[in-house]
Parts: C-alpha cells; structure tokens; sequence
C-alpha cells in the first residue's frame, strides 16, 4: 500500500524527539537535565487558573463558534490596539489551537502548489515543516552570527523568485532571541511591498523582552504593511500557558476567513475553558508575568557570562525569548574518548550520554555550527547543567 507522500517528506521534531527521551530517561531514574524545553517553567498565574475553574463550574465546557468565542476575540482586539497600536474587528481575528495551528491554517489558506515562502535560518523547526504540508517550498536565508543572525535585504534579494509568495518573520526570535528594530522591520515591510509578499509575523515571544525597548509589530509600521501582514500570536510562552494550547490570528478578512473556514473543517473550535481563561490572561492581572520575565532576564544573564567563559564555546546575548545559541564549531572534528565530534548532532548525543545533559542540536535549525539551550528552566539546573557542559568540553 502506499501511503501519503507528501506526509513521508515530513521531519520528525528534534525539539520534541530529545526532550522526550530526556524525559524518559529522569523517569527511569537518571539524573538529566534538560535544556530542550520550550516552555516556562513557571505554572500559569492563579487567576488564569481560577477563571478555568469558574469556567467549569458555570457549564462553559461545550462547542464554541469554529474560529473562538467572541469574548476572547474581543479581548485580542484590545490587547493588538493597546500593545501594538493595531486596529482589528471580530472578523479579522481567528482563535485557534495554539500559535502552531494559527501558522498551519495560514499556510493553507495562502499558498498553492509550489509557492515559496522565504525563512531565514536559524529557524523555529516547524516552519519550513509546515510549510510542506500545505504543498509550498520553503526558501532558507542563511543569516550570520555577527549580524545577530538578522534577515537582511541583501541577503533577501538572493531569495526571490517569481515563485515568491511569503516571508516569516520570528522577533524576537525562536531559537536564537534576535529583536528586529524599527528601522529592520521598515526595510524588511518595504521588500514585501515591492515584490509583493504576504508576510507572517510570528510575535508569540513578544511580552519575553530584556531590554527597555517596547515590543515593535510590523504591521503597525505602515497601512501596506498592515494590509498584506498575518499576526500570530499565543497565550503559550508569556502566560505559561503551554498546554492549554490557545493561539491567535490577525489579518485581513479574507485570509482569516479561509484560515476559519479550514479549521472547521480538521479540529473545530479550540478548548472551550482554555479561551475563557485566555479572557483573564490578556485582560486581568499581569504582575507574574513581569515576575517571570525577570527571572528569565537573571537566568539569561547568567547563562551567558557563564558560556562564554568555556573554552571553544561562545554565544551572543539574546534580546528576547529565552534560548541561547552556543557556537560549537571549535569543538568540530575533535575527539572524546575516541569518539569524533563532527556536527551538533553528533555533539548532543555525546554530551546526553557521557553528562546526561539535553540539548537541541543546531541542525535541527538549520544552524549546524550551534546547539541550543533554553534557560526556562531553574537556576539551579543552570548551573548543574552548565558545569556538566564545561566538565565535557574540557575533556575533548
């Protein structure tokens, strides 16, 4: 028999394949530390959890209108005027099953068969994934560490073709905390406009800043832009809100509307209790999510100093999110116990084995010379982890 082709063209997740087996191996009573993750480590603030309990006991618990509950669409509506000087109505917002339905049912709506979509690398591991299932191409723009790993017009200009339909854009960024500028985001809306671009705004790391700067949408920058700009966003990574899986859309009616239209159709309408608790996370208190995001600044600063301590490791200090990417490369093609490392695959492997510490191999980002690791997790796992990273680098 043969089954779906397009489906066996798919890559399992690295991401998730390690931090599963990191899992399983503290299940089965093995010390490992795991910089795999990401989430927060912080459980989801108590008035978000008592508006699910509220939610339950008043009956909230049945099917909702496909695309989310007007409440909630509401609540998105003020956050995107607040927040980001963006103005939408019910019918340009779509609720879905989190940020990673939002991106699926975009890229169904937009593309045909063979349409490119342009992403830079490093770049979050479902994108170009994603993109394959809904029949496109994806385009990768190789950035550079010394530029912050920042899609250029220079380099963008290598990417464009008369297939070109779209352009992702991740800031901050996931996996390697890059914040675009004003004036980048005006230069990267100015290419969409000349060749006519739709261009996909993934903000789901937005309020996960480090510096005074204000988060920047870049469909706020002009009413082109506004115009030809999808923007995702989730209640995942600033909430701590990872499994309760809401996510959201913005954009023009009509993509929204096929985006509506798809998802009916494959899971319908995303958790009742979790929209309803979404309400009390955009509109109630946000005090723990400021807490949190100082702890991550701590974390991030810790992590840092301490990487770039180690001999033959370095990385640049990321703006936002919570991932740091470490260059591994000096370490390429070296030995550990006559075991030869040569690529981060190889790299994350040993260093799971040897130090029983989880890490996300480069390549899994398209970023070969890299691993990354995520300080959402405690300070202490950061400094056990860190020392087990440096007591195995030492022995190559």
């Amino acid at each position: 028999m043969i089954l779906s082709k397009k489906a066996g063209k798919i890559s399992t997740s690295l991401t998730l394949d390690i931090t599963a087996k990191a899992k399983k191996m503290k299940a089965d009573g093995i010390d490992v530390i795991g910089f795999g993750a990401g989430e927060p480590d912080f459980n989801t603030p108590k008035n978000i959890r008592e508006a699910a309990i509220k939610a339950i006991n008043e009956g909230m618990t049945k099917y909702t209108a496909a695309s989310g509950i007007i409440e909630l669409k509401q609540a998105i509506i003020k956050k995107l005027k607040k927040d980001n000087s963006l103005n939408y109505i019910t019918d340009q917002i779509i609720v879905s099953t989190g940020a990673k339905q939002c991106l699926a049912n975009v890229f169904q709506a937009i593309l045909n068969p063979g349409d490119e979509v342009i992403i830079g690398a490093p770049y979050w591991v479902s994108y170009p994934e994603l993109v394959k299932l809904a029949d496109g191409v994806p385009v990768f723009v190789e950035t550079e560490e010394s530029n912050k790993f920042k899609l250029t017009i220079t380099n963008l200009n290598r990417a464009i073709t008369s297939k070109s339909k779209a352009i992702i854009l991740n800031s901050p960024n996931n996996p390697t905390g890059t914040v675009y500028s004003r004036e980048e985001l005006m230069n990267i809306a100015e290419f969409a406009k000349i060749n006519n671009l739709i261009i996909i705004s993934d903000e789901i790391y937005e309020k996960l800043l480090y510096a005074a700067n204000d988060h920047i949408s870049i469909a706020s920058l002009s009413e082109d832009a506004y115009l030809r700009t999808i923007v995702i966003n989730g209640l995942s990574k600033a909430y701590a809100m990872t499994g309760w899986r809401v996510g959201y859309a913005a954009g023009s009616k009509e993509i929204i509307a096929l985006m509506s239209n798809i998802q009916s159709h494959t899971t319908s309408n995303p958790n009742s209790i979790a929209q309803y608790a979404s309400v009390e996370a955009l509109s109630g208190e946000q005090d723990d999510m400021h807490s949190m995001i100082e702890q991550f600044k701590i974390r991030r600063n810790y992590m840092v100093k301490r990487i770039n301590s180690i001999n033959n490791l370095s990385c640049i200090e990321p703006e936002g999110a919570f991932y740091v990417m470490v260059n591994i490369s000096n370490i390429f093609n070296k030995l550990i116990d006559g075991k030869v490392i040569k690529d981060s695959i190889s790299f994350s492997k040993l260093l799971l084995e040897k130090e029983k510490v989880a890490v996300i191999p480069g390549i899994a980002f398209g970023a070969e010379n890299f691993i990354r690791l995520s300080y959402a997790t405690s300070m202490e796992n950061i400094k056990q982890g860190l020392d087990r990273i440096e007591s195995f680098v030492s022995n190559i």
